[in-house]
């Protein structure tokens, strides 16, 4: 990792860390068949660009044929995660860089039931509990399956599954199955693609000011904006001004142009280089 620092405006002194970022983005599926066969978590699975890393409480789960038990639940193939015991155990996975939104294909043991577990997932950001969600298979029967998920435009980086509340039916072990886990990367997290310089917007979300940071080879012009989700421009931060080679800064503070504070939600920075246009999601949290 690289480490520049630069006097931003107002004087103030910023550190410019790591520019090049992998770039990663849009939904990731992870479908578990390259996982290793017979093993116990934890373990961690690499799709994309995003790295994640599954653990278990109490006995556990493990990476098993998706008919181990003879039969297949609707949606499942090749590898999946296998309950080890019929005792309740907590899927827990990490990720390497912020999702918006995941989602998970779940199968729990039942046998002919006429309704289904309540399964729950929480979601944390650097320990922080962001929300949770609830849901139940939409046809019971025998390990029926249903899909789990959640999503938060603010971000989050872990999750926990957890088997909620038996069904009416309570002759079986409060377990399940689990594949088909699908995540989409915060645009927020990731380096914008595409021609011009080297920039980035940090820290993102934000909440009283953030800054656009650019890394410049030679002098240009430039061209820096922001824009609300419907696409139009609320804040104009430069405009075609001539900008030296080297680290630059230039903070936003959370206002349109006529100085009031803008709402919380998605914002979108708009750099427009001698290069091309570059473009990338910014959170104002209010």
């Amino acid at each position: 990792m690289t480490t520049r620092s630069f006097t931003g405006p107002r004087g103030t002194l910023v550190l410019l860390l790591g520019l090049l970022v992998p770039a990663v983005a849009g939904a990731q599926l992870f479908d578990f068949d390259n996982a290793p066969i017979h093993t116990s978590l934890p373990i961690d699975q690499t799709v994309g660009g995003v790295t994640a890393h599954f653990t278990a409480t109490g006995t556990g789960f493990s990476i098993q044929p998706a008919n181990t038990m003879g039969f297949t639940p609707a949606g499942f193939g090749g590898l999946c995660i296998y309950p080890n015991s019929v005792f309740a155990a907590d899927l827990q996975v990490s990720f390497s860089v912020p999702l918006i939104a995941f989602a998970i294909l779940y199968a729990p043991q039942e046998l002919g039931c006429d309704d289904s577990a309540i399964m729950r997932v929480t979601a944390y950001r650097d320990g922080v509990k962001m929300g949770t969600a609830t849901t139940t298979a939409p046809a019971p029967g025998t390990w029926p399956a249903g899909t789990l998920s959640y999503s938060d435009v603010a971000g989050f980086n872990e999750v926990v599954i957890h088997y909620d509340q038996r069904p009416a039916c309570t002759d079986y072990g409060p377990i399940f199955m689990a594949d088909n886990m699908n995540v989409t990367v915060s645009t927020a997290s990731v380096p914008p693609i595409g021609p011009g310089p080297p920039w980035i917007v940090a820290p993102n979300p934000f909440d009283a000011s953030t800054w656009v940071r650019l890394d410049l080879d030679r002098p240009q012009r430039l061209t820096v904006a922001i824009h609300d989700a419907a696409g139009r421009r609320v804040r104009a931060l430069a405009s075609g001004e001539r900008m030296e080679a080297g680290a630059r800064a230039i903070e936003w503070d959370g206002r349109d142009d006529a100085g009031a504070e803008m709402g919380g939600g998605v914002y979108f920075c708009r750099v427009t280089s001698e290069e091309g246009t570059r473009t990338t999601a910014v959170i104002l949290r209010r």
